[in-house]
């Protein structure tokens, strides 16, 4: 028999098509991957807790008691959350005459007295009929039949992403439950030429990525207290919101300290005016909490676990902010820890090569 190889044309040709079909669908069925993907992290998250259970009771079994500790307290949080913020937010809103005060006397004669710009006097009456001719411009509501066409549209769209939402724990569960047996199969489809080395690969960064989670959760709960119980000190009385939404944010390195601080000195105004010691100990509790972060908290509770540089953390978030927008800079320093792990890995590969041996190596001190 005749063995006739395929023409390498042809066969590159076969293999981009193969890529761009492979593109195409992954972009299609985007938003069906992304509860499959979710609910994959959140299992990889919570399988370590799930594990510990299992010793005790049957998997399942723990599953749903991990499914249930998280429910109670997300409830128990909201039940002490809810109010506060609807108190903050209620607070916020009686600002609104301050701050058109703030604008019609303070900063409107300012600007009026010291160039030639002439800003318009604003009122409540005034943002209702602006806000009003804004949906009008920008949503299409031509009369009440559009508006409840549109309402209708939104109305679809929540529901479907709330069914997705819905759909997230369910396919958790499934991950969570399979887990361990999943991760046999992938174990065994390695060839067993690299099974050793892919795997002590692949448990370096498990624990790189569940060091700067734990880690970054805690950094985050302690940031957003220390924020919010300096600002509710000073007593500003949107510091509660401000506080816990600079620790969220802190999740992307120094997101949390710049928003936070732009609100707290914008609030600040509103409530105290150009009152200086407020202000200034609205700055200084900020340089307490950036203190805090850089000295105290990530190298307790971080440290030397990623093995990530500040200048690397700054260029990794930087980076992942220009690739994929918000979501490059929140995915920006775990896939960062990942690749940190697979470089010293390439490099210790890289040390043991004869292209390295061959090379003389230079007195540093000559």
């Amino acid at each position: 028999m005749i063995h006739r190889s395929i023409d390498p044309f042809f066969r590159r040709l076969f293999i981009v098509t193969a890529i761009v079909i492979a593109v195409v669908l992954l972009y299609t069925l985007l938003p069906v991957i992304v509860p499959f993907l979710v609910a994959f992290v959140l299992a990889y998250l919570f399988n370590p807790l799930v594990k510990k259970l299992s010793r005790y009771t049957r998997r399942w079994i723990a599953i749903v008691l991990v499914y249930a500790a998280i429910t109670v307290g997300m409830v128990l949080l909201l039940w002490w959350l809810v109010p506060t913020l609807w108190y903050q937010l209620q607070s916020a809103w009686a600002y609104l005459p301050k701050v058109l005060d703030w604008y019609n006397d303070g900063l409107r004669a300012w600007v009026t007295d010291n160039s030639r710009l002439r800003l318009p006097e604003m009122e409540v009456k005034g943002l209702s009929e602006t806000l009003v001719q804004y949906m009008q411009t920008n949503y299409n509501f031509s009369d009440a039949s559009s508006m409840m066409s549109q309402v209708l549209t939104s109305s679809m769209v929540f529901i479907n992403n709330a069914g997705l939402i819905v759909l997230v724990p369910i396919l958790t569960f499934y991950f969570l439950f399979n887990w361990d047996k999943r991760l046999h199969q992938w174990k065994m489809a390695i060839p067993a030429s690299c099974s050793k080395k892919v795997i002590e690969i692949a448990q370096d960064c498990d624990h790189a990525l569940m060091a700067f989670i734990k880690g970054q959760l805690l950094v985050m709960v302690l940031l957003g207290v220390i924020y919010a119980v300096q600002l509710q000190l000073i007593g500003l009385e949107l510091g509660l919101i401000i506080g816990m939404g600079a620790g969220i944010a802190s999740f992307v390195p120094y997101l949390g300290f710049g928003l936070g601080f732009i609100a707290a000195i914008i609030a600040g105004l509103f409530q105290f005016g150009l009152d200086w010691l407020h202000l200034s100990l609205i700055v200084g509790a900020f340089l307490v909490g950036q203190a805090a972060e850089g000295y105290v908290l990530q190298p307790l509770l971080l440290g030397d676990k990623i093995g990530l540089s500040p200048l690397w953390v700054i260029f990794s978030v930087l980076a992942g902010a220009s690739l994929l927008g918000f979501v490059g800079m929140l995915i920006a320093l775990p896939v960062s820890a990942v690749l940190n792990v697979l470089f010293h890995h390439a490099y210790d590969y890289y040390l043991t090569t004869d292209f390295y041996k061959s090379r003389r190596q230079p007195d540093l001190f000559d």
